[in-house]
């Protein structure tokens, strides 16, 4: 109701503020309900994704996953590089 408002010509602050509504949540719904059309308001809250922008969370979860995993081996390297300098000089 309050999105159709907005989306009609009545500015977001406006319409917020006549339904007792935060302002920024208002503006929330009104960019989903433009960009997502009639996938918006699907569930919970949650912004409705499309694949790619699924794919492109997973990926960035994949990416983080690799990025610890290579410091974890970074320091291990390092580790065992000081451990055998000392085996050396036995």
């Amino acid at each position: 109701m309050v999105v159709n408002l907005c989306l009609s010509g009545k500015s977001t602050s406006e319409a917020a503020s006549d339904m007792d509504l935060d302002r920024r949540m208002v503006y929330r719904w009104v960019r989903e309900q433009t960009q997502a059309k009639e996938n918006s308001f699907k569930g919970n809250g949650n912004p409705v994704r499309t694949a790619e922008q699924e794919e492109v969370t997973e990926l960035k979860a994949e990416l983080r996953k690799t990025q610890i995993e290579q410091d974890i081996l970074k320091k291990a390297v390092s580790i065992f590089s000081k451990s055998d300098s000392t085996n050396i000089n036995l």
